[in-house]
């Protein structure tokens, strides 16, 4: 955490990056809302794709109203608070839980380097086990999380920027989705089918390795801007 600048010394990702990738990541769950709620259908309550579309939609007017000086772990809260009053079922908590863990991390960072995004998705991540008390293996988007915070904190460690990071998170964030169709569900209403949930991907994992890539998308535009 001691790699986090403190205000008036923005060194990495900054509030144009940050406000970028919640459009970016309203844009990317709208284009896979049917996905979705397609992988939903199969294991959940067929909602997911719906609910985390309005939920991202109910962000982007709040983004107008952002403060002068505002910084990442504002838009962050932001996010936590929207998602947590407007997205149904398990995801709003969850997700709302691990936006705003990542906000506490952030604090009054102007910009976040390389280890600094690290901590803010290992603080996310450790929300989401918190709240849904779920761990890896048990089919949600946990499964997406750890790998993504592991391969984060090893690219921080070998000096990657906050981009480098970023890049690092979202290819394991996905590979760890995927590595969830052969699995049994232990949590949620997926963990009612048993067996039968093998064969389908979490939809949890796929909407958090949609959004990781979107992070890494404009962070990876905004380095090379």
């Amino acid at each position: 955490m001691g790699s986090l600048r403190k205000r008036g010394t923005p060194v990495g990702l900054d509030i144009t990056w940050a406000v970028d990738w919640v459009r970016q990541s309203a844009q990317v769950i709208s284009e896979h809302r049917v996905e979705l709620l397609t992988l939903d259908r199969e294991i959940g309550d067929g909602d997911h794709g719906e609910n985390m579309d309005r939920g991202f939609q109910a962000v982007l007017p709040k983004l107008d109203d952002l403060s002068a000086g505002s910084t990442p772990g504002d838009v962050l809260k932001l996010v936590a608070t929207t998602l947590i009053s407007t997205v149904g079922g398990a995801a709003g908590p969850l997700y709302g839980t691990a936006y705003l863990k990542a906000a506490a991390a952030a604090g009054d960072a102007v910009a976040l380097d390389g280890p600094a995004i690290a901590a803010i998705l290992a603080a996310g991540r450790d929300g989401v086990v918190a709240r849904g008390k779920a761990e890896s293996g048990d089919k949600t988007m946990v499964d997406a999380w750890t790998p993504a915070v592991e391969a984060a904190e090893a690219a921080a460690a070998d000096g990657m920027d906050a981009a480098g990071v970023l890049a690092a998170a979202a290819t394991a964030a996905e590979a760890g989705a995927v590595a969830t169709e052969p699995l049994i569900a232990r949590k949620g209403r997926a963990s009612y089918l048993g067996e039968r949930s093998v064969g389908h991907r979490d939809p949890g994992a796929e909407s958090s390795a949609l959004l990781l890539r979107a992070a890494a998308d404009t962070a990876a535009a905004a380095a090379g801007a």
